[in-house]
């Protein structure tokens, strides 16, 4: 009974970071409010790291016509340098720009971050933090496309990315705010940032592999960590597309409303 408990729990936790991952109210916040609910300590980085790379997966398969454009074209730019490819293969390089800053500033303060602004406490101010940034941006309508992209628009997103390595502050929120904020479209907003997701989660996969070579609960908890990877891969996927809807729609003030009641509930009661 108690291990039939402990598979449900991971996977409970599974499909709640995969349900919050793409959306803008931060999956690393909510997971540790929902591992304070469950009582769940979860020591190392493998079960982070196997939610993480299910929803990675899932966002490849949503983009993967996307992927497959800013390939063919980046590399036929690279090729025969193609006037009708380079805003491909510009767009490609400003992703690689955009993912330096969260990887320079995860790797330095890394450590720092999970041990002093990992508490639930933290999550709480930062989602109030999100829920001011998307309701600033919510009726924002920008009109730069892929093509309009410049190297200052990278580098603003890409910092706004680092601020996300704080749990509650929504990685996916901070990208889009930026990017809505700079001007651009909602569906380039939303593409850049989905897009700019896979090196970042492949970065971080790479960076944990030996954390997880040495993590001494791996056999034991090999089956909840398969179930979490199984629960977040389906609600990563699912989450994406209604969230790619309320993007089309301009609905971004329901989330903030959301941060703004949900914040203050945990400084009052967790």
């Amino acid at each position: 009974m108690e291990e039939a408990y402990l598979l449900l729990k991971y996977l409970l936790l599974g499909m709640f970071q995969g349900f919050t991952e793409p959306i803008p109210i931060s999956s690393s916040g909510h997971l540790q409010i929902a591992k304070h609910f469950f009582g769940i300590e979860i020591k190392g980085l493998t079960f982070e790291l196997m939610v993480n790379t299910a929803s990675l997966l899932a966002v490849l398969v949503i983009y993967r016509s996307d992927i497959f454009r800013l390939a063919v074209s980046g590399l036929g730019y690279m090729r025969t340098k193609n006037p009708a490819d380079r805003s491909e293969f510009m767009f490609i390089v400003y992703l690689i720009i955009a993912t330096i800053p969260a990887g320079v500033i995860g790797v330095v303060f890394g450590d720092f971050i999970e041990d002093q602004l990992s508490s639930v406490r933290t999550v709480a101010i930062t989602l109030i933090i999100t829920g001011i940034a998307l309701w600033a941006i919510r009726n924002l309508r920008g009109r730069k496309n892929d093509g309009d992209m410049r190297l200052k628009d990278a580098i603003i997103i890409g910092f706004a990315q680092a601020i996300a390595l704080i749990p509650g502050i929504s990685r996916s929120g901070a990208t889009i705010v930026a990017a809505m904020g700079l001007g651009m479209r909602q569906e380039t907003a939303l593409r850049f940032s989905f897009l700019l997701f896979i090196p970042v989660s492949v970065g971080g996969a790479i960076l944990s592999i030996s954390d997880i070579l040495n993590d001494p609960n791996i056999q034991q908890l090999a089956v909840p960590y398969l179930l979490a990877f199984i629960g977040s891969f389906v609600m990563s996927y699912f989450s994406l597309k209604w969230f790619m809807n309320i993007m089309a729609q301009g609905n971004l003030k329901y989330f903030a409303i959301y941060c703004f009641i949900v914040g203050p509930l945990i400084l009052i009661f967790l």
